[in-house]
Formats: C-alpha cells, structure tokens, sequence
C-alpha cells in the first residue's frame, strides 16, 4: 500500500492510499467504517438522464465522488472492495452510490482515526516494501503450494503424483509439474519455503538446483510432519517464514495462538471471553490483549459509548499490547472460537 498523502490534526484527517494488492483491501476493510467520508474516482450516470420518460442514452462519467459510508463488503475473489452510501461531494449529491475499490485506485479516507486503524496503515505500507513468501509443502507424491498473505496462507494449488506420460520417471515428473506451478507465481521479489515430511523436499530442491538454479538460490528448507493446511501452519511456527518477512503479521499470530492454548491447557496465566478479560484489566493483569478482527469490528459498528476503544486505551494506559487477529487465518480463527477476545496475563488472576 502506497501512502500519498496524511494530513491529520491530533485523530482526526485525511489519509489517501493507493492498494496495490489484494491484502491491502484487505486492511481497509478493517479501517474504513460506517459513518467515514470516503473519496475516489468512479463512473456513473448522472440521476437527471434517469428522471427523463425517454431518457436518452447515456454514457457513464468518470467523477470523483464523496461517499458517506454506510457498508462495504471485501470481496477476495473478485479482488474488490465495494464501498456504499449517499453521495455528499460531487454530482448527484444525496442519490446513492457505490465505489469498487480495486488495486491502484487512489482512495481518500476522512474520519476520526483511532491508533489500530493508524498501525495498519503503517504496516500495510511497511509490507509493500518486504518480500513476500511461497510455500511448497511436499512429500512422496503430493504437493501443496501455499501464497502467504495479511489475511493467512492462500492455497494456491494442489499436485499429485500421477501415472500419465512426461519426460523422465515418474518423479521426475511430478518434480516438474510441481516446478512450472511454482515457476508461474513467483516472481522476482519473492521467497519460497519448500517443506515437508522426510526427504523428498530435499530431493525436490536438488531437482530445482539442476534445472533453476537462479530459484533454487533463493529457497529455505523447513522440516514438518506434514503437508497443506496444517503443513503450511507449522513452517509459520517454526519462524522460516519470520525469518524472510521479520515481524510477519500472520506468524506472530500463530505463536502468539501456541502460548494462549498452551497457558490455557495449564490453567496459567491467560483469560478469554468479555467478561473475563473485562476483569483482569480491573486488576491491571494484562499484558497482550488478543482481539480477532471481526469481534473488533462487530464492536464497533455496535457504537455504545465507544466500549470497545475505551477499553483498549485503557489496556494501553496500564501497558498492555494490542494485537489484532485476522479471522482468514486459523489462529484467527480458534481465537473467534474463544469468543473474539482473550488475553496473555502478568499474573494469574
């Protein structure tokens, strides 16, 4: 994500950013809430050619429109953001628009912005900038390669040993299949993680080695004891994918999902659920507070007294730490499970 322009006084402002990926819209489906003044260019026809009885045809303008946000829906496979609500700036002022945010539309945001909402933008913004990472999880005859996002890893294929035709052994073959997919996705500004059970990514990355030499370069190889999802999970807990993206969002969130259940499982020092968390901070026992982002947003658009922000600076002022989970990924997702919000103590309580 591309800042262009921050123009803020004390919490509130401007920001316009350029997405440039599908995680970006994925952040801003996060930032961007019910009651914003949002800014972008769109097309549409003007409301006077529609009053007509015969109206004429009509071409849709390109304009730059001020919605008043009143929901949006992120649409991952349509890698779109729709964002819709009565038009305040710009033609047809009062009549009801929607603007289809996608990758490299400029897009104004003016609203009261609170310090998560901020963070993102920094982090989205730090992201573009770092390289990005593929999983090859293998083992004999089958394959998963996974693109790793904000949001979680995306399963981008899955290969299988078959007993088709192809140059060399059958291995041989399944390693160049499983070579031209990787080849297709990578590119220059990306690392790959080959991993698995046993000995064949190793074999796999020999292959590589013989007949890519330059990808091959690039490559880490992390054991695991198995392949796709779970595969996937256990290179971000072992930190390979840490290691090439530094503070990677998704692998602190499993690590931080590991120590959770694991304080859990020893009735340590951990609480999860509203009321619970709420009564740890009475005690100013929290020392990283767990929200998934759906509970965080769901809060929020209840709107009462501003709770749930009121009780995170709170958490902030006592020096607890915020981290927000992305409910597309599995740690997210147990978190959902705990009921949106839990917490790492300083003490038992």
């Amino acid at each position: 994500m591309r800042v262009t322009k921050k123009n803020l006084k004390g919490n509130e402002g401007e920001i316009t950013v350029v997405p440039e990926t599908l995680d970006d819209l994925w952040h801003l489906k996060y930032i961007i809430e019910k009651g914003d003044l949002v800014f972008a260019l769109t097309k549409r026809k003007s409301d006077s050619a529609n009053d007509k009885i015969r109206p004429e045809k009509t071409e849709k303008k390109t304009v730059r429109l001020g919605i008043r946000v009143e929901n949006l829906e992120f649409h991952k496979f349509s890698n779109r953001l729709r964002i819709h609500g009565p038009i305040e700036h710009g033609m047809d002022a009062g009549s009801y628009h929607t603007l289809n945010v996608e990758d490299g539309v400029d897009i104004s945001i003016i609203k009261r912005w609170k310090k998560d909402q901020i963070e993102r933008i920094n982090e989205a913004e730090a992201s573009s900038k770092k390289p990005g990472v593929i999983i090859v999880a293998v083992e004999e005859g089958d394959a998963d390669i996974g693109l790793v996002r904000h949001y979680g890893v995306e399963s981008y294929a899955h290969i299988c040993q078959s007993s088709g035709k192809g140059e060399g052994t059958l291995r041989e073959v399944f390693f160049n299949e499983i070579l031209n997919k990787l080849k297709y996705v990578v590119s220059d500004s990306q690392s790959v993680v080959v991993a698995g059970p046993g000995f064949t990514k190793d074999d796999f990355l020999k292959y590589v080695e013989a007949n890519e030499p330059e990808l091959a370069a690039g490559i880490i190889v992390e054991d695991t004891s198995s392949i796709g999802t779970s595969g996937f999970q256990e290179v971000l807990r072992r930190g390979a994918v840490d290691r090439i993206m530094e503070q990677s969002r998704i692998a602190r969130e499993a690590s931080l999902m590991d120590s959770l259940l694991k304080e859990i499982a020893m009735d340590g020092k951990v609480v999860y659920g509203v009321e619970e968390v709420k009564r740890a901070n009475n005690y100013g026992a929290i020392e990283t507070l767990l929200i998934s982002d759906e509970f965080l947003l769901h809060e929020r658009e209840k709107g009462e007294g501003g709770g749930i922000d009121s009780f995170i600076r709170n958490v902030e002022y006592s020096q607890g730490k915020l981290v927000v989970f992305s409910t597309e990924f599995e740690p997210g997702q147990k978190l959902e499970a705990l009921g949106g919000i839990a917490a790492l103590l300083r003490f038992k309580v």
